[in-house]
């Protein structure tokens, strides 16, 4: 049975309420505490578990009811039970989800985001990983089966355990390009729903309201850019669940077990994405701290349960983490700093203005230069949605909620601009960021993505502004109307499209028929041409293809600069000379005449890296001049199937004796 709730009385009394199956410690920062006999007073706002942050508070203004808000009433009409409500929500985000990504479903394995294909193979490759580590017990932190022989450092590269563990059985039975559009898949509708569950049970009561913030929060410009790309980025389903909890110690009279609960969420987002978690938990203090200053009287009440529930969380999570983190920061091939590549990859104000690419009224040309590339499209708002955002603020300024959320959502706004604040590609001014860039832990993350709190904040703006409009009394004439246009406006150029996407070139023949078997033994390594690298990701998923069972040289990663652990991470590992030539040749497509020095070094690079065979596809684009490369450096090729083939073992084979 769905019960109904009604908010404070004009007399202050606090109306009665069906009892909940909530504990009744589960109250958000700003709700009353009880008598002691937990019997309301006459002039207790009292409200059940479920009360949303902010709608109910100690402080009053002139009429006896809290600061910013009117006065609730409770329409009666026929409702479907909420479960299947939430089905039917559940089920929408699904369709709206698989909508999106319904171009790279056609062929999972042949298709993948235009523009960009190395992050989708540096996906594919780790949620290959994750098949060793549950099938082959392989250490779950590091690996060699790329970059051999120095390996990498797989805690410090996002490899997305959380998720790739559970998706084993689908990466054996589909193969890891059809788990990367599934997880993208689930990502999107997941986060969506999770928002959606949160909101409608803490925040609003009106189930539209609820929907739409869950919709953009899920759906927004930011997410849809990540989503060709970035599956570690886009899984937020347990980022709403964090937050709610981080609310319920405020009020908790388990600090315990809720402090607990909370370190068993924070542990598994650290393995989808500690960019993220960073970011939430920097977002959680910020909205704390600007409740506390509008309403001092808080800290009191709240002080001693959180101590205990963020002691028990640090203590719990801390030992669950400590070793993957000291793998991450101390083990081999660990980095300290972001490459220089990224540190300052900034928004541009201009984008939270502009339609993302990937929406109906987006224009990737007209995006080019207002975000760092087109898969860091982090804010994209466009105008109308932009206005409604501080039309809202403005309208409901005088509630708590509205403000810290505002200065949340502004804060992380400003730091997204990074080191150099810009105006359509026309530097202005040093941003806030270039005194924070240096710090630990901030030295890690790329700053741009401060715009994706700023997109939460905007959709948990949105399902209040739509609350107070439907249900609050009295009601200006024509509010509904203008609101549901002012979303309309907003949102609607906004809205997703299917995300672009371009074919790739399969996987060759030789690979995936087990023929390069004959050739390749468990410590030697199969060399793709050209030499796997950020901007060639090819031969990654060709491992990927059999589960890692391959090593390969090179290949698209963080690491430390030169291979010394402990230097500032670079994209890639130890510069190689072969590698540099080959790349070179793939893209002009012109034939070099290599030195005998060219070739001493070479050949060393290739026994340094155990090299078997060294494998050309026949398809491959400036496959002649590419071939007539390598041989200059190991002699003739032979074809076998789709490939060109060099057999280097009588040259890398160290022998002794």
């Amino acid at each position: 049975m769905e019960s109904t709730t009604v908010g404070p009385q004009r007399d202050g009394t606090a109306a009665a309420r069906p009892a909940t199956a909530r504990s009744v410690d589960e109250r958000p920062v700003d709700a009353p505490t009880p008598a002691p006999d937990d019997t309301p007073a006459a002039d207790d706002h009292r409200v059940s578990d479920d009360t949303p942050v902010g709608d109910d508070a100690p402080a009053v203004d002139g009429a006896d009811r809290p600061v910013g808000r009117a006065e609730p009433t409770t329409v009666r009409r026929p409702r479907w039970p909420t479960w299947r409500r939430d089905v039917g929500v559940y089920g929408a985000f699904l369709l709206a989800a698989l909508w999106v990504t319904s171009r790279i479903w056609a062929d999972p394995a042949g298709r993948v985001a235009s523009l960009y294909s190395s992050d989708p193979a540096q996906v594919q490759f780790f949620l290959a990983h994750s098949v060793r580590v549950v099938l082959h017990g392989e250490f779950p932190f590091y690996t060699d089966q790329f970059n051999y022989p120095d390996g990498v450092n797989l805690m410090a590269n996002t490899a997305i355990l959380a998720l790739g563990i559970p998706m084993v059985p689908v990466t054996l039975l589909f193969g890891p390009a059809t788990t990367f559009v599934l997880l993208v898949t689930l990502a999107l509708a997941g986060t969506a729903s999770s928002w959606y569950f949160v909101l409608s049970r803490y925040v609003v009561r009106t189930p539209i309201a609820a929907i739409v913030g869950g919709w953009f929060c899920g759906f927004s410009p930011a997410m849809l850019s990540h989503a060709n790309w970035h599956p570690n980025i886009i899984s937020q389903w347990l980022l709403p669940l964090i937050v709610w909890r981080v609310l319920v110690i405020t009020r908790s009279r388990r600090p315990v077990r809720d402090g607990l609960i909370l370190a068993l969420l924070v542990t598994y987002q650290a393995f989808i994405n500690e960019e993220i978690l960073l970011f939430t938990a920097l977002a959680c203090a910020v909205f704390l701290l600007a409740m506390v200053a509008q309403r001092p009287a808080l800290w009191s009440a709240a002080w001693r349960p959180m101590a205990v529930a963020l002691g028990t969380c640090t203590v719990v999570a801390g030992a669950l983490l400590a070793y993957p983190l000291y793998v991450q920061f101390g083990g081999p091939m660990a980095y300290h700093g972001l490459s220089d590549a990224v540190r300052d990859y900034g928004n541009d104000i201009a984008a939270f203005v502009t339609p993302g690419s990937p929406t109906l009224g987006g224009n990737e040309r007209a995006n080019a230069n207002l975000a760092p590339n087109y898969s860091e499209e982090n804010a994209f708002f466009g105008w109308g949605l932009a206005l409604l955002a501080v039309g809202i603020v403005v309208w409901l300024r005088r509630e708590p909620l509205v403000r810290a959320l505002a200065v949340t959502g502004v804060g992380y706004a400003v730091l997204s601009l990074g080191e150099q604040v810009s105006w359509w590609d026309r530097g202005l001014f040093t941003g806030p960021w270039e005194w924070l860039v240096r710090l630990p832990l901030l030295d890690a993350v790329v700053p741009t993505r401060f715009g994706l709190i700023t997109t939460v904040v905007i959709g948990v703006l949105l399902a209040l502004a739509i609350e107070r409009a439907w249900v609050t009394r009295p009601v200006e004439p024509h509010t509904r109307k203008l609101v549901v246009a002012a979303l309309v406006v907003a949102l609607l150029p906004i809205a997703p499209m299917p995300l672009r996407v371009t074919s790739r070139p399969p996987v060759p023949e030789f690979v995936t028929s087990d023929q390069w078997r004959r050739y390749v033994a468990e410590d030697q390594t199969l060399v793709p041409v050209p030499i796997p690298s950020m901007g060639n990701t090819h031969g990654m998923r060709w491992a990927a293809s059999t589960n890692l069972d391959f090593k390969i040289p090179g290949g698209y990663f963080l690491a430390p600069r030169n291979g010394n652990t402990g230097d500032p991470g670079r994209f890639g590992g130890r510069p190689s000379g072969v590698g540099e030539i080959l790349q070179e040749v793939a893209t002009t497509g012109r034939t070099p005449k290599l030195t005998d020095r060219q070739r001493r070094r070479s050949l060393d690079e290739l026994r340094y890296w155990r090299a078997a065979i060294l494998v050309l596809p026949v398809d491959q684009k400036n496959v002649e001049p590419l071939r007539q490369t390598v041989e200059q450096l190991v002699g003739p090729a032979r074809r076998e199937r789709d490939v060109w083939l060099w057999d280097v073992r009588p040259l890398t084979t160290v022998r002794t004796g």
